[in-house]
């Protein structure tokens, strides 16, 4: 999924970054120094801070998008080369085996399918029966069961709602359905309605923000491999084996629809169980060359890691469904683009084509937004009716219906899984997948192992992060606006990145002669900020040459509630990276070295001292920075997170969103890093747990035992140090 590439930096030559200095520093652009925040006061505005915001993600998005196109570009090649029916069956056989690898493997249970009935109640034209199933062991799926009358047996469909309230607001639907003759499964998705993962019985809610239930366990199970995903197909899978053991349901006419996320829903249950015999997706199915340049990626179940990078797209669900009948759902203002849809559309209808089955796949479009589905129903209605119920069944028109009590569509006696009958929930299933991974041979006993150690962590760095930058990747340069205070000079420097990436520092300089040692100082204060610092005062006044950095994606704004259990700032472009294979750590360790690298080629930069200072998430960025370039010599972090795996254990965390590397687990962790790191001297200033509180020492030490034992072992006992720090004191620089 990720690119892989195992070249060890070297150190420079001088004669080489006397070559480098001379013709690759070029001056880009002047900007009086009047124009610059902190050439006239020490504090951004608020306003200053949110247009750097916004500036960060304005320029990285197109970058992604950019990737994006080209490898959605290569795809619709490999597709438009199917030419036979055997063509068509051999991709979707492949594109059903990329799915299952990209989500870790789907979550298979086998044998009859474990229900309870909590009760019967009767309603207008059908009945209602409020049960819950297993969807995998002891993790249970709340649903209503919409019974026409009579005896059957009736074709089904199985309903998901969109994000919201759960299953509640697919009655109208299945009231509708069951007074026509359809037999309605309507379930609770993960995080909705009576399966909240995280209920706390004294706030009568959930812990976490509202509707993030699912971005929240997606990027835990993501740590370890895995994606929400499995979940959805789970739940729909074994939604149809209960389905097919009721003696009142036609097995062989079995349907799903769904709205926005319901569509999510019935779209992955039509493309992983060839057993659904009709679908209608709505508000859902687009095209990625028409969803990146908007909103991008929605939620989390919605975005699958390196889903385009390896070479798919929207129109692989609908393909998957060929030769079977299929209605794609949309509107002319919704935010899923109806352009993207009709590219689908077109694209599918190709692929149904090889299957001579061009007639059952069909475009439903109407106006309005998302899910205005009133202004479709006729046409959706006759779609559903004509493939369960035959071309001659009559086509009812929706009426609006509501249960006779609010209570009616309640499953579980506290209205609440975790409270009723002690569901697991998915949070579960990562942390056994972790217990279930090998960690890696530990603590090392000799300096041979560390050798061997260095290469296997470096390799799996660069595949897991996307991080690419050799000593070759110099960077085009801007330094402008100079200014003398102190006893050293403050530049402010343009580094060009990558194309369309261009990432700010504020550079200090000694007065005297160099060389001088280096420090690049990572943390996402806005760059006025970090110049008023003390400590960077301190250092460019006592012979350092310090860059602070902001590498690309950093807001440089705090989080408003700090105190929120928050999926974090970075969820939009975490889904837009991923999807293209790439990481927020990946790209801004390439923006970091990247810097180094011209940093190495000035004549005053004294390379046997180069220290990486990252605070909070740029600290995990300097670790990985320096596993790959041997040049750092010293690593100082704060406020950063001690270890992936405490996210998994603890279960809560917080801004997670901006350090998540698909499946790191499976392959090294921080203490892992930390061991690549010897001889080199690591500082952890306040290291936190998942919630970016700060861990005790003794806990500290528990977590990274490997690697203290490690250090003894090599003769190196005090070469990582924890130091705890109070604001008032200075950062224990060397």
């Amino acid at each position: 999924m990720f690119p892989l590439s195992t070249h060890r930096f070297a150190p420079l030559s001088a004669v080489l970054r006397k070559r480098v200095f001379a013709s690759t520093v070029c001056l880009l652009l002047v900007v009086p120094a009047i124009a610059q925040p902190w050439a006239r006061r020490n504090i951004a505005t608020p306003d200053e801070a949110r247009e750097q915001s916004a500036n960060a993600i304005a320029q990285l998005n197109p970058f992604l998008n950019d990737i994006g196109y080209a490898q959605l570009r290569a795809r619709t090649e490999r597709v438009k080369a199917l030419t036979t029916q055997e063509d068509a069956e051999h991709r979707q056989a492949e594109v059903r085996r990329k799915i299952t690898a990209l989500v870790g493997g789907i979550p298979v249970t086998t044998g009859p399918v474990a229900v309870r009935t909590f009760a019967t109640v009767p309603e207008m034209g059908f009945h209602l029966e409020n049960i819950a199933y297993e969807s995998a062991p002891d993790y249970w799926v709340t649903a209503n069961v919409y019974v026409p009358p009579g005896a059957g047996p009736f074709p089904a469909v199985i309903i998901a709602p969109g994000h919201g309230s759960g299953k509640s607001s697919q009655f109208n639907w299945g009231a509708n359905l069951a007074r026509a003759g359809i037999l309605v499964l309507s379930i609770d998705p993960m995080g909705q309605g009576e399966r909240l993962q995280h209920f706390d019985p004294e706030l009568g809610a959930s812990k976490i923000e509202r509707s993030g239930e699912h971005e929240h366990a997606n990027q835990s199970a993501l740590l370890v491999g895995q994606h929400i995903a499995r979940y959805w197909f789970a739940d729909g899978i074994r939604g149809v084996d209960y389905l097919t053991q009721r003696l009142d349901v036609d097995v062989a006419r079995i349907g799903t629809f769904g709205c926005s996320g319901g569509g999510t829903a019935a779209a992955y249950l039509a493309a992983m169980d060839p057993r659904i015999s009709v679908a209608a997706v709505s508000s859902f199915i687009t095209s990625f060359k028409e969803l990146l340049p908007g909103n991008g990626p929605q939620d989390a179940e919605q975005t699958l890691p390196g889903f385009i990078a390896a070479g798919l797209d929207f129109a692989d669900w609908v393909e998957l469904a060929a030769p079977r009948p299929y209605a794609i759902i949309a509107f002319e203002e919704d935010f899923f683009p109806i352009d993207g849809a009709l590219e689908t559309h077109a694209e599918a209808a190709r692929f149904y084509s090889l299957f001579e089955a061009e007639d059952q796949l069909e475009l439903i479009h109407g106006p309005g937004g998302h899910c205005n589905l009133r202004a479709v129903s006729d046409e959706l209605f006759a779609f559903l009716f004509k493939h369960l119920k035959g071309v001659d069944a009559p086509v009812p028109t929706l009426e609006s219906l509501r249960p006779r009590h609010a209570d009616t569509v309640l499953v579980t006696p506290t209205g609440q899984l975790s409270t009723s009958i002690g569901s697991r929930i998915a949070l579960d299933f990562t942390r056994q997948a972790l217990a279930n991974i090998s960690r890696p041979a530990g603590p090392l006993k000799s300096h041979a192992e560390l050798a061997s150690w260095r290469d296997r962590i470096e390799t799996d760095v660069r595949q897991l992060t996307a991080a690419t930058v050799t000593p070759d990747d110099l960077p085009r340069v801007s330094r402008a606006n100079t200014r003398t205070t102190d006893g050293y000079r403050l530049q402010s420097v343009s580094f060009a990145s990558e194309p369309g990436i261009t990432i700010e520092g504020i550079l200090a300089t000694p007065s005297g002669t160099g060389p001088h040692p280096v420090v690049v100082w990572l943390d996402a204060l806005p760059l006025d900020r970090i110049i008023a610092e003390p400590d960077f005062q301190r250092l460019a006044r006592t012979g350092h040459t310090v860059l602070a950095l902001h590498p690309r994606g950093v807001l440089g704004e705090p989080d408003p509630n700090p105190n929120r259990l928050a999926l974090g700032q970075y969820m939009p472009v975490l889904l837009r990276a991923h999807a293209v294979g790439k990481t927020l750590i990946g790209m801004r360790v390439d923006d970091t070295l990247r810097a180094l690298n011209w940093l190495a080629s000035q004549p005053e930069s004294d390379l046997t001292s180069v220290s990486l200072y990252g605070k909070g998430a740029q600290g995990l960025v300097a670790l990985h920075a320096a596993v790959l370039d041997e040049r750092i010599t010293r690593v100082l972090t704060e406020n950063t997170i001690v270890s992936y795996r405490s996210a998994v254990e603890a279960g809560l965390h917080k801004n997670l969103s901006e350090i998540v590397i698909p499946g790191v687990l499976t392959r090294y962790d921080t203490p892992d890093l930390l061991i690549a790191l010897s001889p080199r001297p690591v500082t952890l200033i306040n290291p936190t747990n998942a919630m970016g509180q700060r861990r005790r020492e003794p806990s500290v030490r528990s977590a990274l035992a490997p690697v203290f034992e490690t250090n003894l072992n090599l003769g190196e006992p005090a070469r990582v140090s924890i130091v705890h720090r109070d604001f008032r004191d200075p950062i224990p620089f060397p």
